[in-house]
């Protein structure tokens, strides 16, 4: 079965850990781009995940309606259903959802997730981001206290973010100095404290260590990926667990090295995102479609263009498979490709 089910998404961490890999989460806004995603992790022979995010799912669910909660719902109804045509294990997630979209996105989702369970036994989305970066700490922390709970008796996975990601992921947006921008292992503690290390539930943490969401050129950013180890040793001292007692997420990792990455990684990173590359690469395809098939694509000086040309499969072919070339480069730079559990 293509859709993970609860155990499958744990075991699928649990591998990336001890195999040093991580697994790529790629967010998607239509059905365009889950085929991509699909399509790219078949070729790689990768698991994956597929996440959305508030802006993605309002507009799964119309643009002029932006009713978010059914645009998620209906995100992961797709992916469940099509995903049963590959080879490859994939899961779903809802990405970066603020205090303001509480009520709006990750509430109710988390509410037909528990109806789901009870009458399946299995949840909707395999794991839920709750974005406190742009709350006070204390504030961050109790919230994810809150849910931490509900997402463990569904079999769901919490993910929290401690610390600031800089830059702008549809709509949220965090300005401020850049020590904000470096998680401490003191900010950790204290998440560690009042959550436990999974015996109060399964959650993976996204510390910021420079990162920013958005575009930029190698070295335009100063990533610190080293600062994740120092955090893994300090909590490990702190609370007598084994190395490595984080389960990792890297935010804001566009024009990131291959090795500022690869140490990423080898510090307990198990999941990356990944959303303004293949953002372009689906568009430049596009662009690249429709320049160099102008007079099919356009009716000039009163010709009929060509309906081959302009029909939106055709385009469309063209974009998921140029996105789908960039996830097979990304399960390649995170370790993934050809590791798929099917």
């Amino acid at each position: 079965m293509a859709f993970a089910t609860p155990d499958q998404y744990a075991e699928m961490l649990d591998r990336a850990k001890a195999g040093g890999f991580a697994y790529p989460a790629f967010n998607v806004s239509s059905s365009q781009t889950i085929n991509a995603v699909l399509q790219g992790l078949q070729e790689a022979g990768s698991d994956g995940i597929l996440q959305v995010t508030t802006g993605g799912a309002d507009y799964f669910a119309g643009h002029t309606i932006k009713n978010r909660a059914v645009g998620a719902l209906a995100m992961a109804d797709y992916v469940k259903r099509v995903a049963q045509s590959y080879d490859i294990t994939v899961a779903v997630h809802t990405d970066h959802c603020p205090k303001d979209a509480l009520d709006s996105f990750l509430l109710p989702i988390l509410a037909a997730s528990e109806e789901q369970f009870q009458a399946t036994g299995a949840p909707i989305f395999h794991s839920h981001m709750w974005d406190g970066s742009a709350v006070p700490l204390d504030e961050n922390i109790e919230i994810a206290k809150g849910l931490l709970p509900r997402t463990k008796n569904i079999g769901s996975i919490l993910e929290i973010e401690v610390g600031v990601v800089g830059g702008e992921e549809d709509g949220v947006a965090h300005e401020g100095s850049n020590d904000a921008l470096y998680t401490t292992v003191a900010d950790v503690a204290q998440a560690v404290e009042a959550l436990g290390l999974g015996e109060n539930g399964r959650y993976i943490s996204a510390l910021t260590f420079g990162n920013v969401h958005g575009v930029y050129k190698p070295g335009g950013v100063k990533l610190r990926p080293e600062l994740l180890g120092e955090i893994q040793e300090g909590i490990a001292a702190q609370f007598g667990t084994g190395p490595k007692p984080l389960d990792l997420v890297f935010h804001g990792g566009s024009g990131s090295t291959d090795e500022e990455i690869a140490t990423a990684v080898a510090n307990g990173v198990i999941k990356m995102n990944i959303d303004t590359d293949t953002q372009y690469a689906f568009t430049r395809a596009v662009a690249g479609y429709m320049l160099s098939n102008y007079d099919g694509v356009l009716k000039v000086d009163g010709e009929v263009g060509n309906k081959k040309q302009y029909d939106p499969r055709a385009w469309g072919k063209v974009a998921e498979t140029a996105m789908a070339a960039r996830v097979v480069e990304a399960t390649k730079q995170l370790g993934s490709a050809g590791k798929s559990q099917r």
